[in-house]
């Protein structure tokens, strides 16, 4: 049993991750297509040892087409996916687009596989925000046990988060620093190397950014409604791996740090350092190309009556985007769609 897999934006940072899972899960497919935009036409992509010519979104036709991966950006998902869906492919979208839409499920597979039935009144799924991802993934198992009143993170996510050519400025910004010369910012709104950026995406009315907003609505869809989410959201010089520092505030009842541990241990996707370890806590360059959440760091926190703390490091390109669909993909293929014989 196969499928055949269109991946939209083939091309870029988080494209070239989600063929990279593909072949490394042995995700059952027939055929893969590597899809970009016109000026990507014609370049070679790599799917284990085959080299996938790119073709045209823009003409491409979806039809027979299973699975569409999808990370284009916001504007082009929002007019290819639902023309993806129209012709009988299930697009998971890694974009921004579709996340609040009420009739898009946003999963994290570990979190809500649950609310994957929802997909075909689109033929959409929507993958959330890295940051969110790793953040709910680690609360999911704390607030099963008991309840979650209020989360208060602190993020550090690294550039890559932003495309390659956040990565190119911080590397660049890097070198000219070293050589003394002239620091300019293109991509970032002040100077990324050697400084953090308290800015992610656009500030709201309310004083708030983007970033920051999404981190709360997100969570509220995916995990429960009723959490309550303050969210600081900043840039810093790392090229891979989101760092958070999460304080969680539970209802009527206390986590111990030990309790917390186990119930982590006993969750999937993730993994836990124990402060008496080798490694005592993770940091992002220790944990690039991994696929759990890893958490560390683990203490009570004193300031509530019910009340834990502790730090929790990703990988953004692995499972804030490309992993984390291909696992939406793996759960689908399991209990929601037929393969093609």
């Amino acid at each position: 049993m196969s499928y055949k897999v269109a991946v939209v934006g083939a091309t870029g940072n988080v494209g070239h991750e989600m063929l990279n899972i593909l072949h490394e899960r042995n995700f059952p497919v027939s055929e893969v297509v590597a899809l970009a935009s016109s000026r990507s036409v014609g370049k070679e992509v790599s799917f284990g040892d085959q080299d996938l010519k790119v073709q045209d979104l823009a003409t491409y036709d979806f039809t027979g087409t299973d699975i569409v991966l999808s990370s284009p950006g916001a504007a082009i998902s929002a007019e290819f996916a639902p023309k993806a869906g129209a012709a009988g492919a299930v697009v998971i979208d890694n974009t921004s687009h579709f996340r609040m839409d009420p009739d898009v499920p946003l999963i994290v597979p570990e979190v809500n596989p649950e609310d994957m039935a929802l997909h075909t009144k689109k033929n959409i799924i929507a993958n959330p925000n890295c940051s969110t991802i790793q953040m709910v993934v680690a609360l999911k198992p704390l607030h099963d046990v008991a309840k979650i009143k209020r989360v208060v993170v602190s993020t550090y996510q690294s550039v890559s988060g932003g495309g390659k050519s956040a990565m190119d400025e911080l590397f660049n910004q890097s070198r000219h620093f070293f050589m003394h010369d002239k620091v300019e910012n293109e991509v970032f709104p002040k100077q990324i190397s050697f400084n953090v950026i308290p800015q992610i995406d656009k500030f709201l009315d309310d004083g708030q950014t983007k970033e920051e907003w999404k981190m709360v609505v997100e969570t509220q869809k995916i995990l429960d409604p009723n959490i309550k989410v303050c969210a600081n959201c900043v840039r810093v010089p790392v090229f891979i791996g989101h760092s958070e520092m999460i304080s969680v505030e539970f209802e009527d009842k206390s986590i111990s740090p030990l309790e917390a541990m186990r119930l982590w241990r006993e969750a999937e996707g993730v993994t836990v350092i124990d402060v008496d370890s080798d490694m005592e806590y993770v940091t992002p360059a220790e944990i690039a190309g991994e696929d759990d959440v890893f958490v560390s760091r683990v203490r009570k926190d004193d300031s509530v009556e019910h009340g834990l703390n502790f730090w929790c490091v990703s990988d953004n390109i692995r499972k804030g985007a490309a992993l984390n669909s291909i696992q939406i993909a793996e759960t689908l293929i399991k209990s929601h769609m037929k393969a093609a014989a």
